[in-house]
């Protein structure tokens, strides 16, 4: 499908910069930010967390990726950060980085509900959380997609 943009010049010159920066041409640029700025499907259609029991709240407070998910993510972004990765292991990068970050965002939301149900305190007066996936952060690479990514039922609550 063809979407035609009018867009002010400075963005566009943005727009330009950033994709001769990341190697990319400015469709698939334009793409990949999109794809990755609204939310996964799973995310939209999943139970509203009001409609959650006390139990399913708090084990979503304590969402992660899958061990092996985790380590896999964290070559890949070694790889990336040396300038390693291979055109096949893109699409595997950008799954795993999706992934990653929809989890966060449902934990994020899941804490949220938690704090205001009284079902743990708030998180400045809290413990702090352990850093599972410091090395993954927040990165944005934005490369090409061969497939959508899966969502929510690879993590482990």
């Amino acid at each position: 499908m063809q979407i035609i943009l009018d867009l002010p010049e400075h963005l566009y010159h943005q727009i330009e910069n950033f994709a001769r920066l990341t190697n990319q041409d400015i469709p698939t640029l334009l793409t990949n930010t999109l794809q990755y700025s609204i939310p996964a499907l799973s995310l939209v259609t999943a139970d509203p967390l009001s409609t959650l029991s006390d139990q399913k709240i708090l084990a979503l407070t304590q969402l992660q990726l899958h061990p092996e998910q985790d380590l896999r993510l964290s070559e890949l972004l070694d790889r990336q950060q040396a300038g390693l990765l291979s055109s096949q292991e893109e699409p595997e990068l950008q799954n795993l980085l999706k992934l990653y970050q929809d989890g966060l965002v449902r934990k994020a939301t899941a804490l949220q509900e938690a704090v205001q149900r009284g079902l743990i305190p708030p998180l400045s007066n809290h413990e702090p959380l352990s850093r599972q996936n410091t090395s993954t952060g927040f990165i944005m690479a934005l490369t090409s997609l061969d497939s959508p990514p899966q969502a929510e039922q690879q993590l482990l609550p």
